[in-house]
């Protein structure tokens, strides 16, 4: 069995955790570095009664902070791939069945200590099945980057120590992997796309142990969403509540694997352009590299929902980030006059916005791109009835 992030954190931790904002654990990519030590006490956290105790790594060099702060619920997880108990503990089987709900956010950032197969590691370092983490990497949920990233400003002495370990120049000088390569490039992450990956000592892993889910993806008739096929391009009817091309930690449930399979192509189908998950109606995609850059270079303006900062009228579900921006404007990251000293610190704010309000509604609201059309109508398609028509048998 293995417990989410929370109730693994070491007693070292506990009282800067505790002046925190709770979503302030979310920011990526190292947004609290976690040190363990071999003597730290367990914590009882007394909101919700879940024990904290510290996971001891086999070297206590290699540093392992997480991303998130874990919910201990006292329900049980209806999915079949994994149980739910009231300490707050998962049991990790499969990430099918798709469950109907998501879990807590987890993301778990590693630095390898002994090279080998990722797979392996990985399953190790987080006492996870093997079937489970070599799901997690078919979803596109684990990534790597040669060197570790950068702690942010709320690191600790300790945290910024164990990372000046393992990116000392006399360490990095020593990698053969990285040399060319400035420390800003080879901190760069990409997806791990094999389970039998090799990974060297010192890299940097990131596991979305708990990726977002798409249910409604296993509920459509996906070939009835076709609205057309060409040689070059498929339209298609995008369902509410599910996602053009997937998420950072979910690339296997999206409209492009799944209209992909229903039209039995060998080559998946490529994303040309986005509209959120919660909205339906028709998106372009893509069968070849150059028809996808040829699409890129006909959207010139792409129309953007609460452009001018206001949510839609009636949709309540916009409403607390307008709400939290109208009070405190400086908070949102993709306000006007905003200045940052480089992506990372865009990226950070970002995230943090983003796990405090929301991206976008999950969920389907009512909302339909109807018709989509280029090279001055010459190629015009209109989506089918919204859901939320109904219609008499």
């Amino acid at each position: 069995m293995a417990c989410p992030p929370a109730a693994l954190s070491a007693a070292l931790f506990a009282s800067s955790l505790r002046a925190l904002p709770r979503l302030a654990s979310l920011l990526a990519p190292a947004a609290i570095f976690r040190a363990f030590s071999a003597g730290a006490r367990p914590l009882t956290r007394r909101g919700d009664g879940a024990a904290w105790r510290p996971r001891v790594p086999r070297k206590a060099t290699v540093p392992c902070y997480s991303s998130a702060e874990a919910v201990a619920p006292a329900a049980t997880d209806s999915s079949s791939g994994s149980s739910l108990y009231a300490s707050g503990c998962y049991e990790y089987n499969r990430l099918l069945p798709c469950p109907s709900q998501n879990r807590p956010p987890r993301v778990e950032h590693l630095v390898v200590s002994e090279g080998g197969p990722v797979l392996e590691y990985i399953c190790k370092e987080l006492d996870l099945p093997y079937l489970y983490v070599s799901d997690l990497i078919h979803f596109g949920a684990v990534y790597y980057a040669l060197v570790c990233p950068t702690p942010p400003p709320t690191a600790t002495p300790e945290q910024i120590e164990i990372f000046k370990k393992v990116t000392a120049p006399s360490v990095l000088q020593k990698r053969a992997s990285i040399k060319g390569k400035t420390v800003r490039e080879a901190q760069k992450t990409f997806r791990i796309t094999h389970p039998n990956e090799f990974v060297e000592a010192g890299t940097y892993l990131r596991v979305h142990v708990h990726p977002k889910r798409f249910p409604r993806c296993y509920e459509v008739d996906w070939k009835s969403r076709i609205i057309a096929v060409t040689d070059t391009y498929v339209i298609l009817d995008k369902p509410a509540a599910t996602s053009v091309g997937g998420t950072t930690d979910n690339i296997e449930e999206s409209c492009a694997t799944f209209a992909s399979r229903a039209l039995g192509l060998k080559s998946p189908l490529l994303t040309t352009h986005q509209i959120d998950n919660c909205t339906e109606g028709c998106i372009v995609l893509a069968k070849t590299k150059d028809f996808c850059s040829y699409f890129h270079g006909l959207i010139r303006v792409r129309a953007q929902f609460a452009a001018i900062g206001a949510p839609i009228v009636g949709d309540s579900m916009y409403m607390p980030a307008a709400v939290s921006e109208m009070e405190n404007p400086h908070i949102n990251p993709f306000g006007k006059n905003k200045n940052y000293l480089n992506e990372d610190d865009r990226t950070n704010a970002a995230m943090e916005w983003i796990a405090k309000h929301g991206k976008e509604p999950s969920a389907a609201i009512g909302l339909q791109a109807f018709q989509i059309s280029w090279d001055d109508g010459n190629f015009t398609y209109n989506a089918g009835p919204p859901w939320w028509r109904l219609r008499d048998g």
